[in-house]
């Protein structure tokens, strides 16, 4: 009876492991990750209206950057890897000083959240960059997300930023389509909520060393 109560409870914390938390506030996730404050866009703060003027020049100037040569994609989901360099070479123009966002040791991570930092007035901002398209704009399709990390990319109180364009296909090359930017929208990330489903995971090593991991049935070379 004890094993089976045992087991039991095991079941249960398992259970309880594998809900999801929904609804988390974005403001909250990253101050409990890091500690940092996201700071909230005022509209009535002149600075807050400078930085918006000056993302709308961004979003313009980036959208028409694109849509000089358009995007080639054989797959509509890698159109939004390409946007981050048409957005840095215009914030570059406008004296913003993008670059890749480091954690409390100073390296550089391209991957991971938040794709920019930029810096108007000597101040840090952080942005990330998106694309969506009018089919998939009202889904409830997966479309940010970031994992804890012990280095993460945030470690300063500012704005977070989203810089999402609209995508629609302009025509084809090949075996790929060429994608334009219609619409852009900015946003501001602070009262974003947030899901949290976790996961069960192993690795490499102990999925094919045959040590406390995956049990090896056989194996061979191919000649």
């Amino acid at each position: 009876m004890q094993h089976n109560g045992y087991t039991e409870r095991l079941e249960n914390v398992i259970k309880q492991m594998l809900t999801p938390l929904k609804d988390i506030p974005f403001n909250l996730v990253i101050e409990s990750l890091t500690g940092r404050k996201v700071i909230p866009f005022d509209f009535k703060n002149n600075e807050d209206k400078a930085i918006l003027d000056i993302l709308r020049k961004v979003a313009i100037g980036a959208g028409n950057e694109i849509n000089k040569n358009g995007i080639e994609s054989k797959r509509p989901n890698e159109v939004g890897n390409y946007i981050e360099a048409f957005v840095k070479k215009v914030m570059q123009q406008n004296s913003l000083n993008p670059d890749t966002p480091s954690g409390k040791t100073g390296k550089k991570k391209a991957t991971g959240y938040p794709d920019i930092i930029f810096f108007f007035k000597k101040n840090p901002y952080y942005l990330e960059c998106k694309t969506y398209n009018l089919e998939n704009v009202s889904t409830t399709q997966r479309s940010f997300y970031f994992s804890p990390s012990d280095d993460f990319k945030v470690i300063y109180d500012t704005h977070h930023f989203i810089l999402s364009y609209e995508m629609i296909v302009d025509g084809r090359k090949g075996d790929k389509n060429i994608y334009k930017s219609k619409h852009y929208k900015i946003l501001s990330l602070e009262a974003l909520s947030l899901d949290v489903k976790y996961e069960f995971n192993s690795d490499n090593q102990r999925m094919y060393s045959g040590k406390n991991g995956a049990i090896i049935l056989h194996e061979g070379e191919i000649t």
